[in-house]
């Protein structure tokens, strides 16, 4: 890995990056070939646009686990009726139909 001087945003991403550099060891065959694939794509990027994406990386995973979240605390409540719950009972049961049909051994 090149540094590419002391800027501290430079600074900052180098920490985090030897930070995380452990977790490649936990990923599956699959996801290290991902991202080593991605990597040699990065190559040729300036060091300016490493950054970038970094930092574009960094904030997508905090959002991403913010999403997560949000999605799963949105979905209580989802249904919403001015029936009672003794009401909506009631209207399922007697909704159900049901057939006399002969089983044959």
């Amino acid at each position: 890995m090149r540094q590419f001087g002391m800027h501290p945003v430079n600074t900052r991403c180098l920490k985090f990056l030897k930070k995380i550099g452990s977790s490649i060891y936990k990923m599956s065959y699959t996801d290290k070939h991902i991202v080593e694939t991605y990597s040699e794509l990065f190559e040729g990027l300036s060091s300016l646009n490493k950054l970038g994406l970094i930092e574009s990386l960094s904030k997508s995973l905090k959002t991403e686990k913010a999403t997560k979240e949000h999605g799963f605390y949105k979905s209580f409540g989802a249904f919403a009726s001015k029936k009672s719950a003794e009401q909506i009972i009631a209207d399922i049961k007697s909704s159900r139909k049901f057939r006399a049909r002969e089983i044959k051994f």
